[in-house]
């Protein structure tokens, strides 16, 4: 049975954090639709708030930029990225807490349709794309004492290990979403990583 979601404080949520939710999630559909119907360009920030009932003022104190209209927070994203791993046992190897983390990502769609709707816009979307490239090197910093650690680095000093394997693992997610999205959906995402990873391991 599913949990009752939580605040950041651990405790239940109120009325109003529950109201809170329910208007970013119509918010978010309405986004989704709307960039599906007419693309990402096309579609401008009014004309989601007209169709989602709220004022663009409103619309703003839910989502900062345009692009968090994709999907949410991307910073969430790299949050949940970094705290997987973190999380993990010291005796987790490189390549299952990079896997960990991505599945944990992934997991954060609302559902299988909406996330194929997700990728295919970033896929096919070039200022998307731009945007999904400067995240992810940001998201790769993040990860890189992690990762660096796992792999018993010496302190004080550059190692290319750990950016090669990150850089590896991002890769093997491009490379598996894009051909998830070729295939309509069909099969699994990560089935799909771990194929380009063992191919690339190979």
């Amino acid at each position: 049975m599913k949990r009752e979601a939580r605040t950041a404080t651990g405790s239940p949520p109120t009325l109003w954090d529950r109201t809170r939710q329910l208007a970013s999630q119509e918010i978010l559909d309405t986004a989704l639709r709307l960039f599906t119907e007419q693309g990402y360009d096309e579609t401008t920030i009014a004309q989601i708030a007209r169709e989602a009932g709220v004022s663009q003022r409103t619309l703003f104190r839910y989502f900062g930029t345009k692009e968090d209209l994709l999907g949410g927070d991307q910073d969430r994203f790299g949050q949940v990225l970094t705290g997987t791993i973190s999380e993990l046992p010291a005796e987790a190897g490189v390549w299952e807490a990079l896997r960990a983390g991505v599945a944990a990502v992934l997991a954060l769609h609302d559902s299988r349709e909406q996330a194929l709707e997700r990728f295919r816009l970033l896929h096919n979307t070039a200022s998307l794309r731009a945007g999904w490239l400067e995240k992810r090197l940001r998201f790769q910093e993040h990860l890189l004492p992690l990762i660096a650690a796992r792999m018993d680095a010496a302190e004080g000093r550059a190692d290319p290990r750990a950016r090669a394997v990150i850089a590896t693992a991002f890769a093997c997610l491009d490379a598996a979403s894009m051909t998830w999205v070729d295939n309509a959906g069909k099969g699994d995402i990560m089935d799909l990583y771990d194929e380009c990873l063992a191919a690339v391991r190979a």
